[in-house]
């Protein structure tokens, strides 16, 4: 399994090497249909980031990476050529580090460009109304509570689809 930070530098970069938008809003919901994806139709059907997704207001957001990308707003996000880290939690021991996407298996960034692909034409506000209408956020939206989408829940749903 991989960060899920990663998974989204991979996924903003594709984004903007084949001119899709890729907004904050909708880089969640991307995250979602990759973990959806992985878990039905990757070879060991894991998951394919370790961070858990939430139910928030908007549909399923993954937090850490949320709050990574919220600079942004609702405009699109740039290449990412460079990132800042944080290891220890200590804000004055950042560090500036040069993204080399490296760290995704070949096999996994195929599927993961594959989930890109079969969503492109849509816009954030739709794909916020599709996983509205999707029992792993109906079952676990709760108005202001953030609750944890399950990843069963998610694997049982889309192996049902």
């Amino acid at each position: 399994m991989y960060d899920a930070l990663e998974v989204s530098r991979h996924i903003i970069n594709y984004c903007n090497s084949h001119n899709y938008s890729v907004s904050n809003l909708k880089l969640q919901k991307l995250l979602y249909f990759v973990q959806a994806y992985f878990l039905i139709a990757s070879p060991k059907k894991n998951p394919c980031f370790v961070e858990e997704i939430e139910a928030w207001d908007f549909g399923p957001v993954v937090p850490k990476v949320y709050s990574e990308f919220k600079q942004f707003g609702s405009t699109d996000i740039p290449t990412i050529s460079f990132y800042y880290e944080n290891s220890d939690g200590n804000f004055f021991k950042t560090n500036l580090v040069k993204f080399e996407d490296n760290k995704i298996s070949k096999e996994d960034k195929i599927l993961i460009n594959d989930v890109v692909e079969n969503f492109k034409k849509y816009t954030a506000t739709d794909l916020v109304k599709l996983t509205h209408n999707q029992e792993p956020w109906l079952n676990a939206y709760h108005k202001g509570g953030n609750k944890i989408i399950k990843i069963e829940s998610i694997r049982n749903y889309f192996d049902e689809k």
